[in-house]
């Protein structure tokens, strides 16, 4: 049963950029913090130097995701001293597609009545009734947007297609729960190809890894450290002189992926990733098969992986949580690398004894 939107929407806000070019809070419901504010002001174009307008985006920070649409305005009796807005939303899910359909609606309602009171009245319509209904701007039901549906919504034959064996190296990174960081200066690029990498570890089903939009700003910086492993995405070059931040670097511009010093031994590639992007790369490029397909044929593999490392676990006293018996991992006698990659995602997954 999925969570009622109740439960998952949190705020919506106006940010609106006048005839001066000043990009200002004009309305929020029910609130959102000065933090959080001047974070969405940075995030919406509207306050950037280069004047490209991106119609929507999205990311993470501090576990809440936030969904910017913004609009040029043109001929709007309604608003007449304003040139630009963006409208946002806070959430607890990750659904893009949702809250790109929803924003959108709002849109239109602020175009034409040019009040906050109307968006309002919708954004509450959604929030108890999880729909908003109406002739001229469309409805919108949230039901119509699971959350499996935006976990699939991306393109791993995309990826494969673009870094071929290499995708392994993501992959074996995301197995072990390592930072990966991504740069590329169209974020629309960034949030299409960090939404879609979760996808390689299925089994988790955890898109909250995710941080499709970082700044360089302090505060952000110091939230993502914060976190374990994570993919972060950069429109500015300058994170590649930060190796605090990755333990793999893409360069999705050119199509490098390199491994930091710090993880080349956790990420010694052997027989086994061989065999692992081999998989991936035969079952992307078949015509004939779809992208959840592609996912599927990784997962499976994925699980004979977990299964085999299953099997040289035991129950360690009084704990729920089975650990792994090095001494049964060294009696396999895998390939050095196999033998890394299984003792390395024994500690991803928290079954070393402490």
């Amino acid at each position: 049963m999925a969570e009622p939107e109740t439960q998952l929407l949190l705020a919506v806000g106006l940010i609106e950029k006048d005839t001066n070019g000043d990009a200002l809070w004009v309305w929020c419901y029910p609130s959102i913090t000065a933090e959080l504010r001047s974070l969405l002001l940075r995030k919406c174009c509207l306050t950037d130097e280069n004047k490209l307008l991106h119609t929507f985006v999205f990311g993470q920070y501090k576990r809440l995701w936030f969904y910017i649409t913004t609009v040029e305005v043109q001929d709007s009796p309604a608003l007449k001293k304003v040139t630009h807005f963006s409208i946002v939303l806070t959430a607890k899910d990750f659904n893009p597609e949702k809250y790109a359909a929803f924003t959108r609606i709002l849109c239109r309602i602020y175009l034409k009545h040019g009040s906050p009171v109307k968006m309002m009245e919708s954004y509450i319509a959604v929030l108890t009734k999880g729909i908003c209904q109406s002739e001229e701007n469309g409805s919108f039901l949230s039901k119509d947007f699971d959350a499996r549906k935006a976990y699939l919504a991306g393109s791993i034959k995309d990826i494969v297609s673009q870094f071929g064996m290499e995708t392994v190296i993501l992959y074996t990174a995301l197995m072990l729960k390592k930072r990966i960081v991504v740069y590329h200066p169209r974020i629309e690029a960034i949030q299409e190809f960090t939404r879609t990498l979760p996808a390689l570890v299925w089994h988790r089903q955890d898109w909250s890894i995710v941080h499709s939009y970082v700044h360089l700003n302090e505060e952000e910086v110091e939230a993502l450290k914060a976190c374990t492993g994570y993919i972060a995405g950069f429109i500015d070059s300058e994170v590649n002189s930060r190796p605090d931040l990755y333990d793999v670097y893409v360069n999705l511009a050119d199509s490098e992926i390199t491994i930091s010093p710090v993880v080349k031994e956790a990420m010694t590639m052997g027989k086994l990733h061989k065999e692992i992007g081999q998989l991936i790369v035969q079952s992307a490029e078949d015509p004939d098969k779809s992208d959840s397909q592609v996912i599927k044929d990784i997962s499976l593999k994925t699980k004979e992986i977990l299964a085999t490392l299953a099997s040289l676990t035991e129950a360690s006293d009084g704990h729920e949580k089975r650990t792994l018996n090095s001494e049964a991992l060294k009696q396999k006698r895998f390939p050095p690398a196999t033998e890394n990659f299984l003792f390395h995602l024994a500690a991803a997954e928290q079954m070393l004894k402490i």
